[in-house]
């Protein structure tokens, strides 16, 4: 555990590891679910407004869209929640762990997603300017600097054990 007198790691058992990966789990996941869950709400009111006959069909299309990557995005978000709930005392923590984390980052590719096409179509809703597309892809760059780009840099330039 040590090199040269310091820790390299922390000393915990595969149970007590998968106990600290799940607890921080499950905090990214209540910051991605509100956001989600707050979009996709917002999204579901938007068909009952009058404005919506109005849209291009292509807008209603790009809204169609939206609504199912915003209900996708939701399931695979809570559903880390319900993976706990139904193999809780099963004694497959670790495992748990990893399938959870893997919906997580599926979750929020369908995140980005969503919030990608619900500015699109906010925008061309909002403005009919040629520039939509390149506002829209601006954004979407900044998310994957912040969500991905950042993230894999830090990894990559502190490698763990």
């Amino acid at each position: 555990m040590t090199q040269e007198g310091r820790r390299t790691g922390r000393d915990e058992t595969q149970e007590e590891r998968a106990d600290r990966m799940w607890g921080e789990l499950i905090q990214e996941v209540r910051v991605a679910q509100t956001g989600v869950q707050i979009l996709f709400g917002f999204l579901l009111t938007v068909v009952f407004q009058p404005k919506y006959a109005t849209l291009a069909p292509t807008d209603q299309v790009i809204y169609i869209v939206t609504v199912v990557l915003g209900a996708c995005a939701t399931g695979a978000l809570i559903g880390p929640v319900s993976l706990h709930r139904l193999v809780s005392g099963r004694r497959v923590k670790p495992q748990a762990v990893r399938i959870a984390s893997r919906l997580t980052f599926v979750g929020l590719v369908l995140l980005l997603a969503t919030m990608t096409s619900s500015l699109l179509l906010i925008l061309r809703v909002a403005t009919h300017d040629g520039y939509v597309p390149y506002l829209v892809t601006a954004v979407v760059v900044w998310y994957l600097v912040c969500w991905y780009g950042l993230p894999l840099w830090a990894r990559r330039r502190h490698p763990g054990r």
